[in-house]
């Protein structure tokens, strides 16, 4: 048993204050970390908001989490006392059904989330699964890989998915905290990469950081001069758009995939997907096999988060301005 200090929501949508509880004792299959840095995720503004009906009062955010083990379990063995390491989204499955036998924990309908039901990373300790706990390669910044284990996740499980290779032309909707790590990674996988954005002061940023092309999305003649060209398009934004124009920009047998979320209905017309057999889908976060991976291949090829650092005590301030779309490109809070 230990006592936790965090930032908690006391109700939808109030601002955090510091609040502590006490854990009970630990599982013989769990890690306890000591929290250096996390992440602030859009989930994290919705959770406290309570805009997906699931919340429950005082509340912890936070689920892009960096920090030491300080405690293990009597049945962990392969993490230590000591060792840097990272907890996403997911804290816990079943590991008896379908989708964890298959290695698709991320798919289990008895998933726990980490700040879901329970409290999250905006604070001194987590404890989680150790299954769902990952050793952080040392090429890795803490402030650079918080949001690997979240939103980075979030991009690079459907790339791999859909076998984005060499050969593969790749379209990226929407350069922010999402969309800038899924342009990194799909110029690792050697894939042409056109970026999407309704900004055209992003276009310089977008080539830096991979892309090969750039559609400014408010001029319509740019949007036609893509139409057919894009095996592959990953949706990172959370605003309506006309979707019917980026199915144009498929070509044959290719998919759209959304990781972020429109406020609206997706509205197509049935007719360019019939012709084309193009296909419209989705994407969760990855299994811990697929976050091990993408660790892996992130500490590889120099793949990382452009965040700014905030101290944990500031944690509303930083709220507001991800908010406010002030943030380049993602948050991460520090315990100092």
């Amino acid at each position: 048993m230990s006592l936790v200090q965090g930032l908690a929501a006391h109700a939808a949508g109030a601002e955090l204050l510091p609040f502590r509880y006490e854990t009970g004792d630990l599982g013989a299959r769990d890690v306890e970390i000591d929290i250096s840095h996390c992440g602030i995720c859009h989930s994290d503004i919705h959770l406290i908001s309570n805009d997906w009906g699931i919340s429950q009062y005082p509340f912890i955010p936070g689920h892009e989490i960096i920090g030491t083990v300080s405690a293990v379990g009597a049945d962990v063995r392969l993490l230590n006392i000591g060792q840097r390491v990272g907890l996403g989204w997911q804290s816990n499955s079943c590991g008896e059904c379908e989708w964890c036998t298959r290695g698709l924990e991320n798919l289990c309908l008895s998933s726990e989330g980490t700040c879901v039901r329970r409290h999250g990373g905006y604070a001194s300790r987590v404890r989680a699964n150790a299954r769902f706990v990952f050793p952080i390669p040392d090429a890795l910044a803490s402030e650079q890989a918080a949001p690997l284990l979240c939103g980075g996740i979030t991009v690079y499980n459907p790339l791999r998915i859909h076998d984005i290779n060499p050969s593969s032309r790749v379209g990226v909707v929407g350069i922010g905290g999402l969309g800038h790590m899924a342009i990194q990674f799909a110029r690792v996988f050697g894939a042409e990469v056109t970026a999407f954005s309704t900004s055209a002061e992003k276009e310089k940023e977008a080539r830096s950081l991979g892309a090969h092309r750039f559609v400014h999305t408010r001029e319509s003649r740019a949007l036609k001069e893509v139409a057919g060209s894009l095996d592959f398009i990953l949706s990172t934004v959370n605003a309506d758009q006309d979707w019917g124009v980026y199915v144009q920009a498929l070509r044959p047998t290719g998919k759209i995939c959304f990781v972020g979320v429109p406020p609206s209905p997706v509205t197509l017309h049935a007719f360019p997907l019939i012709a084309g057999m193009r296909a419209v889908t989705g994407s969760p976060i990855g299994s811990p096999s697929r976050i091990r991976e993408m660790l892996d291949v992130a500490a590889r090829h120099q793949v990382g988060a452009i965040a700014q650092v905030f101290p944990m005590a500031k944690v509303n301030d930083a709220l507001a301005k991800v908010k406010k779309n002030k943030v380049r490109y993602r948050a991460v809070l520090a315990n100092e």
